[in-house]
Order: C-alpha cells, then sequence, then structure tokens
C-alpha cells in the first residue's frame, strides 16, 4: 500500500473539513499518503488551529487553492463562493495532480 496516494478536497464548509481532516489521520495512520487540498481561507485557519504536537503527520501534504474570491468577499455566500470556486480550482487540481503524478 506504499504507493497509494489519497487527493481529499473537502467543501469549505467546517464540517466538510473536519470529517475529511478525520478520514485522512486514518488513511496516515494506516501508511497512506494524503495530499489534503483546501482554499487559501481554509488552510489558513486550519494550520493556525493545529498544534506541534497534533499537526499533520510526515505521510500529509496540506496544499491551499484559491477559491477565487477577494480577501474582502463573504464567504458565508455559499451562492457567490461555488461559483468561484467551480472557475477557477478544476484547473489548479489539474495542475496539482500533474504536480504530484511528475509532470507538472
Amino acid at each position: 500500500m506504499k504507493n497509494i496516494h489519497v487527493l481529499l478536497i473537502p467543501y469549505p464548509a467546517q464540517g466538510h473539513v473536519t470529517s475529511l481532516m478525520e478520514a485522512a489521520r486514518c488513511f496516515t495512520s494506516n501508511g497512506l499518503k494524503v495530499t489534503f487540498v483546501n482554499t487559501e481561507f481554509t488552510h489558513k485557519r486550519v494550520m493556525s488551529a493545529w498544534s506541534e504536537t497534533d499537526g499533520p503527520s510526515g505521510l500529509m501534504q496540506m496544499v491551499p487553492i484559491s477559491d477565487g474570491m477577494e480577501p474582502c468577499d463573504d464567504r458565508n455566500d455559499l451562492g457567490k463562493l461555488t461559483k468561484t470556486m467551480f472557475q477557477l480550482m478544476p484547473v489548479k487540481l489539474e495542475e496539482l495532480i500533474n504536480d504530484i503524478m511528475g509532470k507538472g
């Protein structure tokens, strides 16, 4: 199983991020490599909430991707957030996957 690499991409809402983070920890505890993708906004919140002892393991890579919104935009506007994410994230995810696969 050492060649298995899991890409996890939660919708940027706390319940989604928290649940997938628990799954990611289960995967890494079983030796799987995980790339956990968050929007830049959520990534900053997750990273600031972690302490040194309960942060990501060596098998988990945390990667931020832009959600396409401006810093002053209201991320509680789920319609706008979803629209901008679907416009920008597919290209960014393809680039990330190519980098992971060594094609970038």
